[in-house]
């Protein structure tokens, strides 16, 4: 999958699989990209990645064509901004909970009255090697937003989130709803319910249905729900099964 391209696949439904990155190494974003994986997601909510580090990993992926996410520490025009002007293919913005901050996160990250500031000398923007018409057309049918659905509250306002001008996928966030619905498993009815019931508000709106899993076999079961969009894992997870797995193997030799 390729930048330009990444915004249609994801609203046409096509299986994508990326994960989320946690280490501020752009070098990573060279190995992944030779993976079969379709995207990745900076974790700059719940890793340290700064804008500095944000900047070098969304370099790399531009220059290889790989789609590279931002999932922003908040919702606020000024985290949108700086992941869009670095050259993130799009955000993902944590809990939108309500149609209101839905529309304040669509217009933030992209250009227009009271939206994205508009700067023609960002790397996103070619370093002013493109036409404001031209850049105003990408704005709208390159980048790519994608709310979280993280509260209860989220869920019962996803029809009308899902609704919202300038949202293109609603991402359930399994764990922080099991918790805000009083559960320390995912695997409760209430959860169960949410997966279906933003299901259905994101296949009503046309729009693409997203969601964290833990693996392959995961997105499998949850794909029965309409997500067609799966983040898998992260790299600590797969650096630590890999070692994990090759260590053993050493450990067993001559146990028998």
């Amino acid at each position: 999958m390729h930048i330009a391209g990444f915004r249609h696949r994801l609203l046409s439904r096509a299986p994508s699989a990326g994960t989320f990155l946690k280490t501020p190494a752009f070098q990573l974003i060279e190995v992944l990209a030779q993976s079969e994986l379709d995207f990745v997601c900076l974790d700059a909510e719940h890793a340290p990645l700064d804008r500095s580090a944000i900047d070098a990993c969304c370099a790399m992926g531009r220059a290889l064509d790989f789609p590279v996410l931002v999932r922003v520490g908040d919702g606020s025009p000024r985290e949108i901004l700086q992941a869009m002007d670095c050259g993130a293919v799009g955000v993902v913005v944590p809990h939108v909970d309500s149609a209101a901050k839905a529309a304040e996160v669509a217009r933030a990250a992209r250009f227009g009255k009271g939206g994205r500031g508009f700067a023609g000398s960002t790397r996103w923007a070619g370093y002013a090697t493109q036409s404001m018409p031209d850049l105003l057309a990408r704005s709208q049918a390159e980048t790519v937003v994608m709310a979280q659905i993280e509260e209860p509250e989220g869920v019962e306002a996803c029809e009308a989130i899902a609704a919202t001008d300038g949202i293109d996928a609603l991402f359930v966030g399994p764990a922080d709803l099991s918790v805000g619905y009083g559960h320390d498993t995912q695997t409760s009815d209430d959860l169960m319910q949410a997966l279906d019931r933003v299901g259905k508000a994101a296949k009503a709106a046309g729009k693409a249905y997203v969601s964290w899993v833990a693996n392959a076999q995961k997105a499998k079961e949850w794909s029965a729900y309409g997500m067609s969009c799966f983040f898998i894992s992260s790299e600590h997870a797969w650096m630590r099964a890999g070692a994990t797995a090759e260590a053993r193997g050493v450990h067993e030799i001559g146990s028998d």
